[in-house]
């Protein structure tokens, strides 16, 4: 079926849904649909049930006896009956509900599922039994196509796990993620890279934040970006300026906010390792372990393990806004909650630079290497894109890797690095940065590693000296990419 033009992008996603969707299979199929909020699960829902005729609900936040009523009259209008279905329960509104669709296969959906099972727990246990009379074993006896989304992800994820009644029922799982970052550009419509970057820095992917939290307003120039910073995301007026807070806040299994916003406010800090966290807000190790499960489970903290430290981990946080708002904002709320916009952005720059602009920028090189540099690293697939930690025992040091590419993981086989890589934003990179990648490169061979096409990158925001240009030009094993390779504007250099 073909993606409506008003649906930006999404095109996987779109695929998979009109897929399940329109499947010919006789009976009853389930799907689940997740991930953090505005990032356009709702759209997309909405859209494919008016292209194929499906219904569509959205529960809220309510009781169990007001939710059902709420089903009814949205069945009702659904079917065009004049009045909303009394329905005795809920058992009884699901049976009406998998008997609409007569002739074809019918999208169904249930858009904020957690409400319902906040509402009623049993629901889970009730749709399945629905699901199961109507399956293979009973015949086929609809063509439903039953949908359920949730943005709360602590939520979502145990729809599916462990006991959980529908387990074993899903014929489709699907993430919706935040736009990867060229997507996101191309969506904001911002043809320069750097001002790309800059802005990715701040509102990430998330499709939501362009039109209905800034109306469209979008930085002309680089020159007008620390115009636009002032009069959007730390404009009081503007809807974006609280929904750094309101994205904790939405998040039903956090029940102490101020801690959570301490963790994450150590993160964005620069303290990524669990001890460096805790020694931030002064807790003890063994104190933050649920706090930074709950973030973790609700998709606002990503844990990345190193790629050369068995057993060590490091915390990011997913959502670059909730980076920019801890990082930028909360020290600052006075003096924003004031109105003192542009004075609080003029002394935060600086630390925008250091606590936001270069760490996301690695986000991005990740990502690149990941999704559109692997043409780059040889033949062979990748295992993972990560950071990671090399000792240097001579120099009693470490060298950070900023992106470390590797290889797929056979047993008995020595790990392939396929390239190491440092990432700087507001650096001319030279051949020290690239002598650091060398040493790199020569102590993990020793360590057993694979090494002899590792490719050795440098990622950079200021571009590079003439003598690394040089170095590059001879050498094929190093990679040079700048903020028009990162975007795809123009061929990296070797």
């Amino acid at each position: 079926m073909e993606k409506p033009g008003r649906v930006f992008g999404r095109d996987w996603e779109w695929e998979a849904l009109s897929e399940f969707a329109t499947g010919t299979q006789a009976e009853v199929a389930f799907g689940v649909v997740s991930g953090r909020r505005r990032q356009g699960k709702t759209f997309l829902l909405r859209s494919l049930a008016e292209a194929l005729g499906g219904f569509y609900f959205e529960a809220t936040e309510g009781t169990d006896v007001e939710l059902l009523r709420l089903f009814g009259m949205a069945l009702a209008r659904h079917t065009g009956s004049p009045v909303g279905y009394p329905f005795a329960d809920w058992r009884d509104a699901l049976t009406f509900f998998f008997s609409l669709p007569k002739d074809r296969p019918m999208p169904l959906v249930i858009d904020e599922f957690p409400y319902l099972m906040k509402a009623n727990p049993a629901i889970p246990s009730i749709l399945k039994q629905e699901i199961d009379l109507r399956g293979r074993t009973h015949g086929g006896s609809s063509n439903a196509r039953v949908l359920i989304c949730g943005s709360a992800l602590s939520v979502m994820g145990k729809v599916l796990a462990g006991q959980a009644p529908l387990r074993g029922r899903a014929r489709l799982e699907l993430l919706v993620q935040s736009l990867p970052y060229r997507e996101a550009a191309e969506f904001w419509g911002v043809s320069d890279p750097r001002l790309a970057v800059m802005l990715h820095a701040i509102v990430g992917g998330t499709p939501a934040y362009r039109d209905e939290f800034v109306a469209g307003d979008r930085p002309a120039s680089v020159d007008d970006f620390d115009a636009w910073v002032a009069r959007t995301v730390l404009n009081r007026r503007t809807s974006l300026f609280r929904e750094g807070r309101y994205l904790l806040a939405e998040e039903p299994a956090i029940r102490d906010p101020a801690l959570y916003h301490s963790v994450l406010a150590a993160v964005a800090d620069g303290n990524s390792t669990w001890g460096g966290i805790a020694g931030h807000i002064g807790y003890k190790s063994a104190d933050i372990a649920h706090p930074l499960n709950v973030l973790e489970d609700c998709g606002l903290l990503v844990k990345e393990k190193d790629a050369f430290r068995s057993g060590r981990t490091r915390y990011r946080i997913a959502e670059p806004l909730v980076t920019f708002y801890q990082a930028i904002m909360r020290p600052e709320w006075t003096d924003l909650s004031l109105g003192l916009a542009e004075e609080v952005w003029g002394r935060s720059r600086q630390r925008f630079l250091s606590k936001v602009m270069g760490p996301h920028f690695e986000i991005l090189c990740r990502e690149y290497a990941l999704r559109y540099g692997r043409h780059h690293f040889g033949e062979g697939g990748i295992g993972e894109v990560t950071s990671g930690t090399v000792a240097d025992q001579s120099g009693r040091s470490q060298i950070d890797v900023d992106v470390v590419v590797l290889g797929v993981p056979y047993p008995g086989e020595p790990r392939v690095i396929k390239s190491l890589g440092e990432a700087k934003w507001d650096k001319v990179m030279d051949l020290r940065h690239l002598g650091r990648l060398r040493r790199a490169r020569d102590l993990l061979a020793a360590k057993g590693y694979e090494t002899e096409n590792t490719v050795l990158a440098c990622y950079s925001g200021a571009g590079f000296d003439e003598a690394l240009r040089a170095e590059a030009h001879d050498d094929p094993g190093v990679l040079l990419v700048d903020i028009p390779v990162l975007y795809g504007m123009s061929r990296a250099g070797f």
